[in-house]
């Protein structure tokens, strides 16, 4: 048992995944260093939103499986892998992104980080089941990236739900968005599992 998942750990990378998580923590901590939010809270949400766009990407590349066809073939269900596998390392990225800004006295603290790491990694498990896992930051990227163009002063009812990633923490509609694409993506892939690479239709 332990060495299967000593090699299940190896297959996917997830010692170097680990490592880049805690590079990505690292950086979004020097990041937000300099921003002196206690001028203007606003000024983090650039780092509340890139650093689980970046812990997503990098997620969504261990999400990659080169022996998708042994995958598929195995005697036991792999979703309960595939699930612990995301499940596993959304903690990891949980835990280690909001320390970027403790301690900030800012609606966009260490709750609102955890939201859109939630949120984010969901976005790059659905897209590595439906594009694969090694473009699955595309889509995730694309609409960070519109929403944090598009929502300088969002009005509506929706505003919350749509621009998730930039509302305060304390937003109930922003969180059940975000709980929602974890809920779905993840279940997708662990269903699914990674598009094989090179598929088409």
């Amino acid at each position: 048992m332990t060495d299967g998942l000593v090699l299940y750990a190896r297959s996917r990378t997830l010692p170097r995944t680990v490592a880049a998580l805690a590079a990505t923590a690292a950086l979004a901590v020097w990041g937000a260093y300099g921003l002196n939010a206690y001028l203007d809270p606003y000024r983090q949400i650039p780092v509340v939103a890139l650093a689980p766009l970046s812990a997503a990407a990098v997620i969504g590349a261990s999400l990659y499986s080169a022996s998708d066809e042994l995958d598929r073939t195995a005697v036991r269900p792999w979703w309960r892998r595939r699930a612990a596998h995301l499940l596993a390392l959304t903690a990891c990225a949980a835990l280690l992104l909001p320390l970027a800004v403790l301690g900030h006295p800012s609606p966009f603290g260490p709750s609102a980080m955890v939201r859109n790491t939630l949120g984010c990694t969901g976005l790059a498990a659905a897209a590595a089941a439906v594009t694969g896992a090694r473009l699955s930051w595309l889509p995730v990227f694309g609409y960070l990236s519109a929403v944090y163009l598009g929502s300088a002063g969002p009005r509506g009812a929706l505003a919350p739900v749509w621009a998730w990633p930039v509302q305060p923490a304390g937003s109930r509609y922003a969180w059940a968005a975000a709980a929602a694409a974890f809920l779905a993506g993840g279940a997708l892939y662990a269903v699914r599992g990674a598009r094989p690479e090179g598929a088409r239709g």
